[in-house]
């Protein structure tokens, strides 16, 4: 393709950016495959109850899913975006069987680790390959919708999981769920999408935006607006953490079923998810700025009231609260780090921030795992909360209008 043929918007690659959300859709599902099943699945398959334990499946997943995007951001330019997400779905593949014939918990955090590298590879090249096709204009748009599709499969995937565990048992059909998922989106990937470095290439031509000294830093610590959106990255995801393993053990305390918590567990990503759908687009057109702050502090006060509350019909509103700040911020994220750097590094300070928002997922577990064991579930999901909401207030008094 010449530089004359490549045209950079949302309307202009439709058919490529169409494909890219239905793939990032099977990837979310992957995710959704655990999302309210694991406390039942290491209670009543391998005996693991301590909460700790439990949680060490999803500290797997973020600390090698961390490591992944760093990589993935570093390496997307020098081997191109397609063979990174063919690779994520080649590894993905055999998750569900590991998870479905482990004989031992170690097997189990194995498949996460497997799972996060996975993840890293596919959402990430997803993200960049779609920034890469709508330029400037759309990109807010375009994370929109690329959030949405993912975060609407995690959703609906773990009320699917929740509907066949509480009807057919544990094993084996989430599993074989989860194993069509990879092979589709193995599948769809390896022969239908197209690289997009070449529309990158274009964009460096146009762009004003001056380069970065050291990436990994300025969008880590020193640029006070990347650091600030890295920091809130950060803890969205230790909150979403918790709520993915100490969210269902709380509920089990509170004798919600299992198709209960099936629906409580699921409302929260599927509103996150579709609230996307608008969210995207508002990043392109209202403050990136308050959105950030009011989504982080919508966040941080649905999670202090949800440690108090255990009646199913306010629960079900809180986690839509908190499903809508998380809309807010999430797309926002990624257009912003997109919109303040140059295009050469846009996939490396991407990594970085995601390397950074991804770690908040081994962290949260880690902390709420630890204080839930010492103090009680209720103190873990307050000091998730309060910290939420101290985010919140930094990216009020640091981050640039």
């Amino acid at each position: 393709m010449t530089s004359n043929q490549i045209r950079l918007g949302l309307k202009e690659n439709w058919q490529q950016f169409t494909l890219l959300v239905v793939i990032n859709a099977f990837v979310g599902g992957m995710v959704g495959l655990e999302r309210s099943i694991f406390p039942q699945f290491a209670a009543t398959v391998f005996g693991v109850t301590s909460r700790t334990a439990v949680l060490s499946f999803i500290m797997a997943f973020g600390l090698s899913k961390a490591m992944t995007n760093y990589f993935t951001g570093k390496l997307a330019s020098r081997f191109g975006r397609k063979k990174l997400l063919v690779t994520g779905w080649v590894l993905a593949v055999p998750i569900p069987i590991i998870l479905l014939y482990a004989p031992h918990w170690n097997w189990v955090v194995l498949a996460n680790v497997l799972l996060g590298v996975s993840q890293g590879l596919t959402w990430s090249s997803t993200v960049v390959m779609k920034i890469d096709l709508v330029g400037e204009k759309d990109r807010g748009l375009a994370m929109g919708l690329n959030e949405f599709a993912g975060y609407l499969a995690v959703g609906l995937m773990a009320f699917v999981t929740g509907y066949l565990a509480s009807h057919f048992g544990i094993k084996p059909y989430p599993f074989y769920v989860g194993l069509g998922i990879a092979l589709a989106g193995l599948g769809l990937s390896w022969v239908l999408v197209k690289d997009t470095q070449h529309f990158v290439n274009q964009e460096i031509k146009q762009t004003i935006r001056p380069a970065l000294d050291n990436v990994f830093l300025q969008t880590s610590f020193q640029n006070k607006t990347l650091s600030a959106i890295t920091q809130a990255g950060f803890v969205n995801n230790l909150n979403d953490g918790m709520m993915w393993g100490l969210f269902p053990m709380l509920l089990q305390t509170q004798a919600f079923d299992t198709a209960q918590i099936g629906i409580l567990a699921a409302a929260y990503p599927v509103v996150w998810g579709s609230g996307q759908l608008f969210t995207g687009k508002m990043s392109d057109i209202y403050s990136k700025k308050k959105m950030l702050f009011w989504g982080m502090l919508a966040q941080g006060f649905a999670i202090l009231a949800i440690a108090r509350t255990q009646d199913f019909g306010l629960l079900l509103a809180l986690a839509a609260v908190l499903g809508l700040g998380t809309a807010l911020v999430y797309p926002t994220f990624l257009a912003a780090i997109a919109a303040f750097t140059h295009p050469q590094q846009r996939a490396e300070s991407l990594g970085a921030f995601r390397f950074w928002r991804d770690l908040g997922y081994a962290v949260g577990a880690l902390v709420s795992g630890l204080v839930a064991d010492a103090f009680g579930l209720m103190a873990s999901v307050l000091l998730i909360g309060a910290v939420t909401v101290l985010s919140a207030i930094v990216v009020a008094y640091r981050m640039e209008k």
